[in-house]
C-alpha cells in the first residue's frame, strides 16, 4: 500500500526533472535574412538598382545610419548553451553598397571571424544618491509618511527621508480639515 501512494509522486518528479534535459537540445535557432550565393549572382554591380536589390534580397536587415547607401543584410545560426544562453554557431552579412543615384556598387559577405568582440567595461559610474551611508541608513526612514504605502516614491523627498509635499491633491501639513 505504501508503496502505491509513493509510485505517483516518485514518478511525476522523475518526469518533471527530464522535461529539464530540453537546454541539451541541438537544434538550430535561424534569425535573420539568409542570402545564398545564387541570389548573389542575379545581382551585377553598376548594372543593378536599389528597387532589383530589394526585389532579389527583401528589405535589409538595417540601413547604416550614417550612411543610407549601404545595406546589410545579417543572418546567424545559434544553438543554446548550457545555462539557457544561446551561442552564435554561424554569422552571414551581406553588404550592400550603392552610389548616389541608387545603383549597386559593390556586394561584400562577412562571416563570424570578421565579427569585432567588444569586451565589458569593469568600470562603474557613480550615481548621485546611489550609496547610503550608515547614518542615512539606520534613521533615513524616521519620520517618513507613505499612506499609501509602496516603496516606489522616488522623489527627492523621500530619498530625504520626508514627508511627501502633497497626497492626492491635497497639501500635507496638516492645515484645513474634513
Amino acid at each position: 500500500m505504501r508503496i502505491a501512494k509513493l509510485t505517483f509522486p516518485l514518478l511525476s518528479c522523475a518526469l518533471l526533472s527530464l522535461s529539464g534535459c530540453a537546454i541539451f537540445s541541438d537544434e538550430p535557432h535561424y534569425r535573420g535574412v539568409a542570402v545564398s550565393e545564387h541570389d548573389l549572382k542575379e545581382l551585377t554591380p553598376g548594372l543593378s538598382q536599389q528597387a532589383d536589390v530589394q526585389a532579389v534580397l527583401g528589405p535589409p536587415t538595417f540601413v547604416e545610419q550614417f550612411n543610407q547607401n549601404s545595406w546589410d543584410y545579417v543572418s546567424q545560426v545559434t544553438r543554446m548553451r548550457i545555462g539557457q544562453t544561446e551561442g552564435v554557431q554561424k554569422q552571414h552579412v551581406v553588404v550592400v553598397t550603392f552610389d548616389n543615384n541608387a545603383v549597386l556598387q559593390s556586394i561584400t559577405q562577412k562571416d563570424k571571424a570578421d565579427a569585432v568582440h567588444v569586451a565589458m567595461d569593469g568600470n562603474q559610474t557613480p550615481v548621485p544618491g546611489g550609496h547610503a551611508g550608515f547614518f542615512r541608513m539606520l534613521v533615513g526612514g524616521v519620520g517618513s509618511y507613505n499612506p499609501l504605502g509602496t516603496a516606489s516614491d522616488t522623489s527627492a523627498n523621500s530619498a530625504m527621508g520626508a514627508a511627501p509635499a502633497t497626497i492626492g491633491g491635497a497639501s500635507s501639513s496638516g492645515s484645513g480639515g474634513l
